[in-house]
Formats: C-alpha cells, structure tokens, sequence
C-alpha cells in the first residue's frame, strides 16, 4: 500500500504556494551563500536610500517647512514609501524589464513551462540587495513616526502596519502594468519607469508640492500619493491639500486591489496577444 502511495503522491500538481516558496527559495539560497557580496551589495542599496533623502534635508534645512510638513514628517512620507517600494521592487522589479525578455526569445521558453509566467518572471532575479533599501526605510519609518508625536489607537496602529503593505501592493501592480505595457512597446522599459520609480520619486515627496494637475495625475491615474503621503496625513493627524484629504490615508488596500485588476486584465491581455520573438 506504501509502495503504490509513492507514485500517486509525486503525480499530484504542485500548489502555487509551494512553487513560490521553490523558486524564490532557490534565489534567495544562491545569492546568501556569497556572503561578501551580499552585505556589499545591502550596504549600497542602504547608502542610496540615505543619499537621497539628504536632498530633501538640504532642503528643508533652507526653507523649514516643505508641502506643509517639517523635516520629521517628511522624514515619516520618505520612509513608508521606501519601505514599500523596497518591498514591490524584491518582488516584482523584474517584471518592468519584459521586453528584453521577449527581445532575446527566452520568453517562449518561459511559456512552455507549467509554471505561472508572471511568477517566473517576478522570481528570474529576485534581488537581496534591496534588503537595504527595506531596512533602512523601515528604521525610518518606525523612527519618524514616533519622533513626529503618532499617537496610536486601534484604528491607527491598523493603518500603521497595513500601510507599508498596501503600498508594496500598490507598486507591484504598477511594475505589472508596466510590464504588460511592453507586449505592446518595442522599447517599453524607459517608458514603463517613468510610472515605475517615476511614482517612487513622488511617493516619497509630500503631494502638497506638486501642481494640482501632477497631483491629481498621481492620484487618480498612477496613485503613488496613497502610498506614504495620504498615510502620513492620517497617521500623524494633519489637513491635507486640495484632492488628497487626510482620509483618503484609508485608500490604499481598495486602490491596491483596483489596481491588481488593472494590472491583470493587462497582463492577460498582453499574453494572449503575444505571438514570438521569431527566434
């Protein structure tokens, strides 16, 4: 009876689950074991995260007070949209780089296999390295929120956890829509970063600077201002500008949502009408 169990164990259908922990498993395995390079590559990513918020320092050492928000709260906004985006880019970052894929032809080997293709895709270089960017938003994160005068309560403390997540789901959607976009673009890439760290750039900065056209644009269309900014507002009790009120901190998990369907009816979309490189 053992013997003939065997057999129909290793014929079941593997589960999505165990084929995200196998493929991200195996990544995550081969780049820990070149230590040296590992920590060097961390400690970059860490140093690019501080370099850039020091330009928001600089200016704010200037003028005191930047959209409405002194250094610390900027310094919350910087934070929890690095975080997020740290997330979405480890996850998801490969998937904006499709049409090099679908150029070299290795996108038909990636068809052919029972395996998800988005999943591939997003496993094909899943990057340590923005462990530092992670890291270092979330210290961040935690440090400004506290430094800033966040008073939690239930409800807060729930947006306080939840808002990082959102976040990442927000961007992993983006990096998918731009990724579909490229079944379409020949050289779709540069286009599709411009949504991509084009709206990390925006999710880190207070909305209230921007114009009220760009701000709408980053509202409505690309949402990256319910990724921090909107949260920051609830978080830490402050008057938001015109389109972006303090509520629409909440918005974050529905806009995520909304735009995973986007990005799903994309992507299908673009894989039904994909028909070979040629090669």
């Amino acid at each position: 009876m053992a013997e003939r169990s065997r057999p129909d164990l290793a014929d079941r259908p593997v589960s999505t689950v165990r084929m995200v922990l196998t493929l991200y498993g195996s990544r995550l395995r081969s780049q820990a074991s070149f230590r040296t390079s590992f920590i060097a590559d961390v400690l970059g990513q860490a140093l690019i995260v501080s370099v850039e918020f020091l330009e928001l320092w600089v200016i704010l050492s200037q003028v005191g007070v930047l959209g409405g928000m002194t250094l610390t709260q900027v310094a919350v906004v910087y934070g929890l949209g690095a975080l997020a985006f740290g997330i979405a880019d480890m996850f998801f970052g490969e998937i904006d780089g499709l049409s090099a894929q679908i150029r070299s032809g290795k996108l038909e080997v990636l068809l052919i296999r029972p395996v998800p293709m988005l999943l591939q895709i997003s496993s094909l270089d899943l990057s340590l390295r923005r462990i530092g960017r992670i890291a270092v938003g979330l210290v961040m994160y935690v440090a400004a929120l506290t430094i800033a005068g966040f008073e939690p309560s239930a409800a807060t403390l729930l947006l306080a956890v939840t808002a990082p997540l959102a976040g990442a789901l927000l961007f992993g959607a983006l990096f998918t829509i731009a990724g579909a976009m490229q079944f379409w673009l020949i050289e779709g890439r540069e286009f599709a970063n411009a949504f991509t760290y084009g709206g990390n750039y925006v999710a880190t900065t207070p909305g209230a600077v921007f114009a009220l056209p760009m701000r709408a644009f980053f509202t409505f269309v690309v949402p990256a201002t319910l990724v921090a900014y909107a949260p920051t507002l609830a978080l830490l009790d402050l008057p938001g500008p015109a389109l972006i009120p303090a509520w629409s901190g909440w918005l974050g998990l529905p806009a995520a949502v909304l735009a995973w369907i986007v990005a799903g009816a994309l992507w299908r979309a673009g894989v039904r009408r994909y028909t070979g490189a040629g090669g």
